[in-house]
């Protein structure tokens, strides 16, 4: 009778690494394989380039415009988190103030892979469901990381800045995208004062989700005047538009 493995249905269901096996001391070659594929993946995911005007040509119906960090390579960028999070001097006199609602930033983050894969889709599929909201111009960052998109929304007068950012990868995946909502930001703002949407990818959290939960953060910011801790996200799963009452963390 042939022997059942009974962790195949879990291997079938999740793509972390279980059960893996051994042979002797080491697990089987395939496994060990697969492992170094994926932490070689996720280097290259970290020191790969954007193309960003290939991200800017798949934005629909929206202009871009691309600016630099302060970080002035990929290895001081990973040496220096403090100067990905402002933008190179100069730069911010290219922003045009427009008293936006809402401002999209998209920063190449530690997953090259992630923003040139999905991105550009998220904005496609999220500013459809802002209900005429006026959108600034998209922010193409070189460099950055989730703080610059203070000094953006700062520069343009947007109410709500979202940044979509590269994610740490990992050896489950190497291309997760991150979303950062922040109402009110400027420079300076506290981590505390945003909400995150994370594993943005085919594999986790598809793009059109992300982009009803982004959307639903936005319209209930709107409402209270604040995202953070002080916005507890109760996102319903059939949201398009919600009526429902936001939650306030007293």
């Amino acid at each position: 009778m042939e022997k059942t493995d009974p962790f195949t249905t879990l291997r079938n269901n999740t793509r972390a690494r279980v059960a893996l096996g051994r042979v002797g001391d080491a697990i089987p070659t395939k496994a060990m394989l697969e492992l170094q594929m994926a932490h070689a993946m996720a280097k290259d995911a970290v020191h790969g380039r954007v193309n960003f005007n290939d991200v800017a040509n798949d934005l629909i119906d929206i202009d871009a415009i691309e600016l630099k960090s302060a970080a002035i390579d990929r290895g001081v960028y990973l040496r220096r988190p403090d100067l990905g999070r402002r933008l190179s001097e100069g730069e911010a006199n290219k922003l045009e103030f427009g008293e936006y609602d809402v401002a999209f930033v998209i920063a190449d983050g530690l997953s090259a892979f992630a923003v040139q894969k999905y991105s550009a889709n998220v904005v496609n599929e999220t500013i459809p469901l802002l209900n005429g909201l006026k959108i600034a111009p998209v922010v193409l960052v070189n460099q950055g990381r989730v703080a610059i998109g203070d000094e953006i929304a700062q520069g343009l007068g947007a109410k709500i800045v979202i940044i979509l950012i590269g994610e740490r990868p990992g050896l489950s995946s190497a291309e997760s995208l991150g979303a950062y909502i922040t109402y009110g930001a400027s420079v300076g703002t506290p981590d505390s004062a945003r909400n995150c949407i994370s594993n943005i990818h085919n594999h986790g959290l598809l793009p059109i989700d992300a982009a009803k939960k982004i959307a639903w953060i936005v319209n209930e910011a709107l409402k209270i005047g604040l995202t953070g801790i002080g916005l507890k996200e109760a996102y319903p799963t059939n949201y398009i538009d919600s009526d429902a009452d936001t939650i306030q963390i007293k």
